[in-house]
């Protein structure tokens, strides 16, 4: 070894590692394999359980979160099937539980009975192992020979590194001295079932048999219900109607910037009720799965959009009423293929020049750079889910006509109700937009526009718009 030179000293093995670490014997391909499907398996149920408990979950930094780390955990699931794929491994066995104590550890973060809980699952047992077990595997594996791995692994650490920095910080904002404490015996339980498994990487000694259930003890339902915190006031809210202002020709661009970004943030009904079509529709191909979960991500991302551009105007966004009577309706009154078609049909209405294009059009004449790059990428997003939707949801259908007006027949059957919430006082259904209006108008040191400040009109009074025109943008 000490006698070997590169040509003028130039890296040798493509600067991939040292000669040393080429020579050590690594794990063989059989062993790559097991524990790659193990690596497979938890991120493949993280994805679900993420997925399956965004809709309820009622607070908004927690659903973006799980919007944004299922995606993660679905681009994951997808690199390694490619990966495992490739390692002489025909036919995959992807769908096998490798551990049946891997599958009560994941069943009991799954029926957590409250958000602490959940978040302390994913984030202080879940997550972690993964990352144990991962780095364990890098460290072992032969970085010549199985570089293709290698360099999956260290995208994987990436991801993981930016989960467990959101998750730690979470774990100690929702656990501060005397609230709702998380069970130790729970969280023991679940060490129960990690140690049993031989750890999630499979390699430690193991304990015979399988660790009792608790909260999994009565399986899992996803619950179809959107709830919201209470900087959400008045989440049955339907007094202002985004899309009427947003076409009036009258009204000026920096006053229907306001309304894209409340546009936007509304979106967070998205993913409440794509997680349902996600959750409820079983025997996909997984690239059916990953994406959908990446159009969830990008509406989660919309949503933040519309966020950060009334912070940017010194709104507080709490004033908006940001309602999801979208997600409601369509989570309890349609089944998952009848939502899907609506979202096609929408998302087919935002294609032409009085759509997206639109948007991003009155965000560059209002001046306001940060709108029009918002509208920009918003619309780029959505010519992306557009494809999503003929890529899946039109498999359904022999033309593109007959989804479209599948799409048309569900949504038209959607009922809002609008009088019901209000007899029941659930809302009054407050013109909200002339507080906000004055507000931005003080902000921006100009006087109100009298048109714009006496603009009035609720969804209820121009519910047929609606066909034409998406209610969450």
């Amino acid at each position: 070894m000490n006698h070997y030179k590169s040509h003028r000293n130039l890296p040798a093995l493509a600067g991939l590692c040292p000669m040393t670490e080429a020579m050590k014997p690594g794990l063989p391909v059989d062993q790559c394999v097991a524990r790659l499907k193990r690596l497979h398996y938890a991120f493949k149920r993280l994805h679900h359980i993420l997925t399956a408990r965004l809709t309820a979950e009622p607070i908004y930094e927690l659903k973006s979160a799980f919007s944004l780390h299922a995606h993660l955990c679905a681009e994951q699931v997808t690199a390694l099937r490619k990966r495992v794929g490739e390692m002489r491994e025909p036919p995959l066995g992807l769908d096998a539980i490798p551990d049946a104590n891997l599958e009560v550890f994941f069943d009991e973060i799954l029926a957590a009975p409250a958000t602490e809980e959940l978040v302390a699952g994913l984030y202080q047992m879940a997550f972690p192992a993964l990352k144990e077990a991962a780095v364990r595997y890098l460290g072992e594996t032969n970085p010549l020979v199985d570089q293709p791995t290698v360099r999956l692994g260290r995208i994987m650490l990436m991801d993981l590194d930016d989960i467990l920095i959101f998750g730690a910080k979470a774990r100690e904002c929702l656990a501060p001295e005397g609230c709702h404490q998380v069970s130790t015996d729970w969280l023991g339980l679940l060490q129960r079932c990690l140690t049993a498994a031989g750890g999630l990487h499979g390699t430690d000694p193991r304990d015979s048999g399988t660790v009792a259930r608790h909260h999994s003890l009565t399986p899992y339902g996803y619950d179809p219900t959107p709830r919201r915190d209470d900087r959400f006031p008045d989440p049955y809210n339907m007094g202002v109607n985004a899309e009427v202002f947003l076409y009036e020709p009258k009204f000026p661009a920096s006053a229907k910037t306001l309304m894209m970004y409340y546009k936007r943030l509304r979106e967070i009904d998205v993913p409440e009720m794509m997680a349902s079509i996600i959750v409820e529709t079983p025997d996909k191909p997984w690239d059916y799965y990953r994406d959908m979960s990446r159009q969830l991500w990008d509406e989660a991302r919309h949503a933040m959009m519309g966020e950060v551009g009334f912070v940017h105007l010194g709104i507080d966004w709490r004033t908006v009423m940001v309602n999801f009577t979208w997600s409601l309706a369509l989570n309890t009154q349609l089944k998952p293929i009848e939502r899907h078609a609506v979202l096609y049909f929408i998302e087919q209405g935002l294609m032409p020049k009085t759509g997206k294009r639109y948007e991003w059009e009155v965000g560059k004449a209002s001046g306001n750079p940060l709108a029009a790059l918002f509208q920009d990428f918003d619309w780029a997003d959505e010519v992306l889910h557009a494809r999503i939707g003929r890529d899946w949801y039109l498999k359904e259908f022999t033309n593109s006509q007959e989804g479209v007006a599948y799409g048309d027949t569900c949504w038209s059957r959607v009922l809002m109700g609008w009088e019901t919430w209000r007899a029941q006082g659930l809302t009054k259904h407050r013109n909200w937009w002339p507080d906000l209006y004055r507000e931005a108008c003080s902000l921006w040191k100009t006087e109100p526009d009298p048109d714009v400040l006496a603009f009035s009109t609720s969804y209820q009074s121009v519910r047929a718009d609606l066909k034409d025109i998406s209610a969450s943008g």
